[in-house]
């Protein structure tokens, strides 16, 4: 009887000390911090609310992550020592804000995911050969936008005949972009007058050469036209000429007479539930590129301080779908 309750005993302490260290166990991966490296293109408005968005739906998520966070400067040369860098510290997941740093990594880094983040042309730019999954170690989100719809939109409510454009000619997202511009001029019955650039001090000028030659201005989400944005809004305001934008965030610092597109914080929130998913153990090439299409991804915004300066009258129908109005100097969210 002795002998059975000292094995009976022995075999309780056992249990317990198995059970204690699969507990352990059990907190320590609860509590592993992760690395995130998260690395933009230039910076500007727009993409600080994606990266933003990303790093609040990570901790969101309850899981416990340090962020190195850079910015390339518009420099696709700094974006490959950037992902050099990630590469060598072996971040757990590394994120790709824009085209050329999304690149970038994929030429640099193998072995480590890669999330990327507003890429317009993921297919085109050589990331993955379709949206319905991802490729090896690579996945994303794209920030693909309705342009032919803009395009018609913004004719239908200013009258313009001729469309100005400028695009970035070194980025693959506005050449991918300028593709869809033409078409949508085409299909509006518009003449398109472009000018390139290849850096963000161009931006002026590029804006002095065109605006003599076209009734109004459509910006894609090119982001070297959207971090010298100031300057060319400066132009067209003294030109008393409208500018349209795929971009609402840029919008609403006034100056530009509409615009429509998805949410930039909520594209940022959808990249970092991406991440969220491969840190929970998902791998990239199993998911599918992320698009923002749902109505409430949206938003769109009228700015009727550059309309009366412009001398254009917003149809109250197109009025009452803003969620945005920027009057007087202020902008309100409906």
């Amino acid at each position: 009887m002795k002998k059975l309750i000292i094995r009976t005993a022995t075999l309780l302490l056992c249990s317990s000390l198995i059970f204690a260290a699969g507990n352990k166990d059990t907190a320590g991966s609860a509590q592993k911090q992760y690395r995130i490296g998260i690395a933009k293109i230039v910076q500007h408005p727009a993409l600080d609310d994606i990266e933003q968005g990303i790093q609040d739906a990570i901790a969101e998520a309850g899981i416990q992550a340090t962020f190195n966070l850079q910015n390339a400067n518009g420099d696709p040369n700094t974006a490959a020592q950037i992902a050099a860098q990630y590469r060598d510290e072996h971040v757990d997941v590394a994120v790709g804000i824009a085209t050329p740093v999304a690149v970038a990594f994929a030429n640099t880094i193998k072995n480590i995911p890669i999330v990327f983040g507003t890429v317009t042309d993921p297919i085109g730019a050589g990331l993955v050969s379709t949206l319905e999954h991802g490729e090896g170690n690579i996945t994303g989100m794209s920030d693909a936008i309705p342009t032919e719809e803009h395009i018609k939109l913004f004719k239908e409510i200013t009258g313009i005949k001729t469309l100005g454009y400028i695009y970035t000619s070194n980025e693959a997202n506005s050449i991918s972009s300028l593709e869809l511009v033409k078409k949508g001029c085409k299909e509006a019955g518009l003449e398109l007058v472009t000018q390139s650039i290849t850096k963000s001090a161009e931006v002026k000028q590029a804006a002095e050469a065109i605006i003599n030659r076209c009734d109004g201005i459509y910006l894609t989400t090119d982001n070297t036209v959207f971090s010298a944005l100031p300057a060319l809004v400066q132009v067209f305001g003294k030109a008393k000429k409208p500018i349209f934008s795929g971009d609402v965030t840029g919008a609403k610092e006034g100056g530009i007479f509409m615009a429509s597109g998805f949410n930039y914080y909520k594209a940022g929130k959808a990249t970092g539930e991406m991440v969220v998913q491969i840190l929970n153990g998902a791998k990239p090439a199993d998911m599918p590129v992320r698009l923002m299409t749902k109505p409430s991804d949206s938003d769109l915004l009228f700015d009727l301080d550059a309309a009366k300066n412009c001398n254009i009258t917003i149809p109250q129908s197109y009025l009452d779908q803003a969620n945005y109005i920027y009057e007087n100097g202020k902008l309100t969210a409906k």
